[in-house]
């Protein structure tokens, strides 16, 4: 198999675009934003779409009641309005101004209640009062409203008109996947939950970023093939799986990506493996990249879609990639999590994070000294400096000698870059240099 790196298809794409901006990928961010978005329904299709002129998405659609594994596909939640009215007609809360305002997945309702009973089915923050939390109920018929606790607590007693215009029908689950096809068919794993409504690190971020980053990878000829899912939480991931349990045996890297436009971090939560290449990959791009402030978790079996793709009957290497994790930043799951939060930079170094993975398993080989007694007279052949006895040698220098000293076949350049302390580049570049001049060979 040949070792080809990331780089421009020449026939069918000889000036490929450049990658993605944090400000292109944060534009994207915010055109999702103000969409109502839930496990199903038009909300999901509607960003699809708007992903999808980005590359070129497939849209599945799995029908309601269909059975996964111990799951089975909730009916498809509608929603056209909502509001809490007081006596006089006005509006106390009105779904129009903020999707959160109502909790996801509510039956619908339409009645005149006290201010006692209404209370029982509003949520609210008190340690955060003027924020609107984000709350769901997928699973169990319930109706309920978000608001700021500040504002509960200010409605005064009496009788309030409650509407909630929604609907639960037969229809599908939606959602999308873009393959690029690689020289082999080996898989990366790349994935996104498209469930949240109007939450801009979680997941607006994630699936601006992924688009765009699949899309810069079309244009590029890889060694692996590329898989790019954009799925409801949990039951999207669980949906894929059923449908592909013939295909899981191909991947051998995954990552699932969330919360990657804040300053927090980043994170990276290890596989359930553990040691899988993905996550040796993702913990030296963080280190190179990010030192001490990099935070590397272990597995746990509670979090986002990487519990579904690292269950034990599949226990694939698929890890989680953030910012700020999850349930650790006082924004998560509330009104505070909107454009404000994010930012182009963080974006970008997300973006750039990503690719640096992608690129370590592109290029990583092992390599085979060829002159394994002694070390190579480096200078007769122009890659060392004639200036013996230096108490310091150059960086170059060392990046050399580190990866001729572990070049014995079992190491690849990625167990060098690890034991040697440097940047995963650096020892991919002296390697090939290396092997040019004849002194390494392919193990």
């Amino acid at each position: 198999m040949s070792l080809a790196r990331l780089r421009t298809l020449p026939s069918e794409a000889p000036e490929a675009p450049a990658s993605a901006t944090g400000a292109e990928i944060f534009a994207l961010a915010e055109a999702i934003f103000p969409i109502c978005r839930s496990i199903t329904g038009e909300g999901v299709r509607e960003t699809l779409r708007i992903l999808g002129r980005h590359l070129p998405l497939e849209r599945r659609e799995v029908p309601t009641t269909t059975r996964i594994f111990d799951w089975e596909v909730p009916k498809e939640w509608a929603i056209r309005e909502a509001f809490i009215e007081d006596m006089n007609g006005d509006r106390i809360l009105d779904f129009r101004s903020c999707n959160l305002a109502v909790m996801n997945y509510s039956i619908p309702v339409d009645r005149v209640v006290h201010l006692e009973e209404l209370k029982e089915h509003i949520h609210t923050l008190p340690d955060q009062p003027d924020l609107t939390p984000y709350r769901t109920s997928y699973y169990a018929p319930r109706w309920g409203f978000c608001m700021p606790h500040r504002e509960l607590a200010a409605l005064a007693p009496g009788m309030y008109h409650v509407r909630i215009d929604s609907e639960l029908k037969d229809g599908s689950l939606t959602y999308g996947e873009y393959v690029h096809r690689g020289e082999t068919d080996r898989e990366f794993l790349l994935t996104t939950h498209i469930c949240h409504p109007s939450l801009a690190n979680d997941n607006c971020s994630g699936l601006a970023l992924l688009a765009l980053l699949a899309r810069d990878l079309s244009h590029r000829r890889t060694r692996y093939t590329y898989r790019f899912l954009f799925v409801p939480g949990t039951i999207g991931a669980l949906a894929w799986l059923a449908a592909n349990e013939d295909r899981v045996g191909s991947i051998d890297h995954g990552l699932v990506i969330s919360c990657v436009g804040d300053g927090g971090g980043p994170s990276y939560k290890r596989s359930r493996r553990h040691d899988a290449f993905i996550d040796r990959a993702m913990a030296h791009v963080l280190k190179t990249a990010h030192g001490e402030k990099a935070r590397l978790l272990d597995f746990s079996p509670y979090g986002y879609d990487e519990r579904q793709f690292c269950s034990p009957g599949f226990n694939l290497p698929v890890g989680l990639f953030q910012r700020s994790t999850f349930g650790t930043f006082p924004e998560y799951h509330t009104s505070a999590d909107n454009l404000d939060f994010i930012r182009p930079e963080y974006l970008a170094d997300s973006y750039r994070l990503l690719m640096g993975a992608i690129d370590i398993v592109e290029r990583d080989w092992t390599p085979l000294n060829l002159f394994p007694k002694g070390e190579p007279q480096l200078g007769r052949r122009g890659l060392y400096d004639a200036l013996g006895g230096m108490k310091a040698a150059s960086e170059k220098a060392m990046a050399m000698l580190w990866v001729l000293n572990l070049a014995d076949g079992n190491n690849s350049l990625l167990a060098i870059a690890e034991r040697a302390g440097l940047p995963f580049n650096k020892v991919a570049i002296t390697a090939d240099l290396l092997r040019e001049h004849g002194l390494l060979a392919e193990a």
